[in-house]
């Protein structure tokens, strides 16, 4: 049948000679490189002379007398705490004999500002509770107590609420309720007139209709016609007489 692989006649070629002994002009002997690494690693090197100024650094360093321990820096002296700005000596122009026996605050019934209005019903709550005579002045009632407010601290700018007891000013909030957490309010109102109550004219307002125009604001004259009524203030309303002080 098929003829065995061993017994074919066909030749093996093999290389020539000249394939033999191969060798290219572009590489180097490894052996003779593996000479010259191992010479150059045998031949001493010169220090260089970065290893010198080492040297002579730490020669000098060890020289050199020890360094003291510096002095430690004198601290700033620490500047004292600002002083908290005094309250004005303020009081109400033309106190007589009631002013000086009454108490007095400037506040809002306006819940435009939320703390404001919070501030305002907080003091009103603690001057009611030891039910002394009060001069509520609602500046949402009549703009005129905020120019009367401003004249009497000397202020271009108020917050409110702002107390006034004996005739003397005594401060806001803040210090309404510290004096009343530590007793002193007490101390103040002692001795001062006792409120009588709700008022029957006003409902406790402190504010009536005026008599002149109705609340209108506009007063006729048959010479002149319609004019504004000078008794009232803007929202045509004028001070209670029965519970509540000449306005300054």
């Amino acid at each position: 049948m098929w003829r065995s692989w061993a017994s074919s006649p066909g030749r093996v070629q093999t290389a020539p000679a000249s394939y033999s002994n191969f060798a290219c002009s572009s590489f180097k002997d490894i052996q003779s490189l593996c000479k010259e690494e191992n010479h150059c690693s045998s031949s001493p090197k010169k220090p260089s002379i970065f290893h010198r100024v080492r040297i002579v650094t730490s020669v000098l360093r060890n020289w050199s007398p020890a360094q003291t321990n510096p002095e430690p820096s004198p601290k700033p002296e620490s500047s004292p705490p600002p002083a908290q700005a005094a309250q004005p000596c303020a009081s109400l122009p033309g106190a007589g004999s009631d002013g000086d026996q009454s108490v007095v605050i400037y506040f809002t019934s306006l819940r435009v500002v939320r703390k404001t209005f919070e501030d305002c019903s907080a003091v009103r709550t603690i001057l009611r509770g030891f039910r002394v005579k009060i001069d509520e002045r609602d500046l949402s009632m009549d703009a005129g107590f905020l120019d009367e407010l401003k004249a009497i601290l000397g202020r271009r700018k108020v917050t409110l609420p702002r107390v006034f007891i004996g005739g003397k000013y005594v401060g806001g909030a803040e210090e309404i309720r510290q004096l009343h957490e530590t007793g002193e309010l007490k101390k103040l109102l002692g001795g001062l007139p006792i409120a009588a109550g709700v008022c029957d004219d006003c409902g406790g307002y402190r504010f009536v209709l005026c008599d002149n125009c109705d609340g209108s604001r506009k007063v006729y004259n048959e010479k002149t016609g319609f004019r504004i009524c000078t008794a009232c203030n803007e929202n045509g309303l004028i001070r209670c007489h029965s519970c509540s002080y000449v306005h300054l």
